[in-house]
């Protein structure tokens, strides 16, 4: 009589004989660490989910409805609308005039903040050689510095009758104008101080990528007899693409995200010269509480962005290659 071993090892003539496989101690080692790695990410999964993602969906479904003041206590009595609130949007003057204010923003601002940006990476980073570190601080100091501080400084530098541009038109006996209280100078101004507090970020972003282009492409350019303005046309710029697309698209994301400067400094006015969309929202949601319009007007917003971001990757992309 055989053994049990002999019965299990046995078999058929002509089948091959292969042995159950036994997870080793590597897969053993890796299933262990992806466990490790999904425990790791549930609190960030949860937090994301309950705080992020959540609302996200919460709102593109209140976009559909009515929701209101009324409905905060009980949001499923909120009646469903359709594409109401979406058609309203685009016959609605305020709305569209917003529109209008936050492309003019965007179309003024961002060339502005992306050439004075790089202007002032280059210059720190081959034209200045003392208190290099001084400045990039101080350039860089407004990025990290507080709303409410900006809106101080920038008060006192445009007020018409004390501020410090007041002062200088005083020197040739002339009087400043009412920079936030004109219609024509109001969102000027506000381009200005946007410019002024995202210009380090922008400075910081050039800088990294200067750093990163090889000594050795300038050396040869020189010696074949390049000027400044030929190495920078030719070869920095060329080089710096990528960067540039990277810092063109999250400044345009920002400024079509305006909010806090028109929000402190003119409270969308005068006469809605600088209403935003983003501050149109704000009051439509927070101040009149038509919940179900403003997330409408969320939406429209998150879909421009997402337009304008994919033609600027199209646009830039290829000569990033």
């Amino acid at each position: 009589m055989g053994t049990v071993t002999d019965k299990v090892t046995e078999a058929p003539p002509g089948a091959a004989r292969t042995a159950a496989p036994r997870p080793g101690p590597r897969r053993r080692r890796a299933g262990v660490h992806h466990l490790a790695g999904w425990l790791f990410s549930t609190p960030f999964l949860v937090l994301f989910a309950v705080f992020m993602a959540m609302p996200i969906v919460a709102t593109l479904v209140m976009s559909f409805t009515d929701f209101g003041l009324r409905n905060v206590t009980d949001p499923f009595s909120a009646k469903f609308v359709g594409f109401e609130n979406y058609t309203k949007l685009f016959d609605d003057e305020k709305f569209l005039k917003s529109l209008f204010n936050t492309a003019y923003f965007v179309v003024v601002g961002v060339p502005l903040t992306i050439g004075a940006g790089l202007l002032i990476a280059v210059l720190l980073n081959n034209g200045i050689d003392r208190m290099r570190t001084f400045f990039r601080i101080g350039f860089y100091a407004p990025v990290v510095t507080s709303i409410v501080a900006i809106a101080v400084v920038w008060r006192f530098v445009l007020d018409p009758a004390d501020g410090l541009i007041a002062g200088v038109f005083a020197e040739f006996g002339a009087s400043a104008p009412d920079f936030l209280g004109s219609e024509t100078l109001a969102m000027p101004s506000l381009i200005t101080m946007a410019i002024w507090r995202n210009l380090g970020t922008v400075m910081v972003l050039f800088i990294a990528g200067l750093q990163a282009i090889p000594t050795e492409v300038r050396e040869a350019a020189r010696l074949d007899g390049a000027g400044a303005w030929h190495e920078f046309r030719a070869i920095t710029v060329p080089l710096l693409r990528p960067t540039l697309l990277y810092a063109t698209v999250i400044t345009t994301i920002g400024y079509l995200n305006v909010f806090e400067e028109p929000f402190v400094m003119t409270n969308g006015g005068p006469s809605n010269s600088t209403l935003t969309v983003s501050l149109n929202m704000y009051r439509e949601g927070f101040s009149f509480f038509h919940m179900g319009y403003a997330s409408a007007m969320a939406y429209v917003l998150f879909v421009v962005i997402m337009g304008v971001t994919v033609l600027q990757l199209r646009l830039l992309k290829d000569n990033t290659k």
